[in-house]
């Protein structure tokens, strides 16, 4: 029998400046079409009690305006950070097409075997979403919060909440602000049972 239900909308951001690249630690802010997308993601979504965030402006920038809006608290949570490219970093896919398509080509195939040069591995990556999302459980036993995350971060909790492997996570489709919801279960034990309940693609 179920004690407590905390619920976790995963919310990615928006459409950031400079297009569609590999984009881990690089720093770039929203456009304006991304603040209007996460806006009307936001607009008829249920309120929450509380805002967590990726440090990046691109996730941090709209928690931010949306948590004074709304009057909710806001922890910035390092650890949502995404994974960070290495020396793909900035670059497009194009590019990498041009220039080391064997390369990206075998990360595409094998993303654990085979990390950017200078990149995360996928496995450490992994570990610290896993270990960032077991210390939220821990602070919010109850409840219903916003988690303003990456299309990796994002993709690494839903692999976990299915018990997919995350040599699968590319094969999500996690669009610019698409709204995920995992609802976690907890029994008389305190076991905390984290179920998929909704996902959206694209507005």
């Amino acid at each position: 029998m179920t004690e407590q239900t905390l619920t976790l909308d995963l919310l990615r951001h928006g459409e950031p400046q400079g297009g569609r690249r590999f984009r881990g630690s690089q720093d770039d802010p929203l456009t304006t079409t991304g603040w209007e997308q996460m806006q009307a993601r936001t607009r008829a979504a249920t309120p929450w009690s509380f805002v967590l965030s990726s440090p990046l402006k691109r996730c941090r920038n709209f928690a931010e305006a949306l948590a004074e809006q709304s009057q909710l608290t806001l922890q910035i949570e390092p650890d949502l950070q995404e994974i960070h490219f290495g020396d793909w970093e900035g670059l497009s896919v194009d590019t990498l097409m041009h220039t080391h398509s064997e390369a990206l080509q075998a990360h595409w195939d094998d993303p654990i075997n085979n990390t950017p040069p200078g990149g995360e591995s996928l496995n450490t990556f992994r570990q610290r979403i896993e270990n960032c999302w077991e210390n939220i459980l821990q602070r919010y036993p109850a409840g219903h919060g916003l988690i303003v995350a990456h299309g990796g971060t994002i993709r690494i909790l839903i692999c976990r909440a299915l018990g997919l492997s995350v040599s699968n996570m590319w094969r999500l489709d996690v669009p610019y602000a698409s709204l995920s919801r995992i609802t976690v279960y907890r029994d008389k034990q305190n076991k905390a049972l984290p179920v998929l309940t909704f996902h959206a693609g694209h507005l």
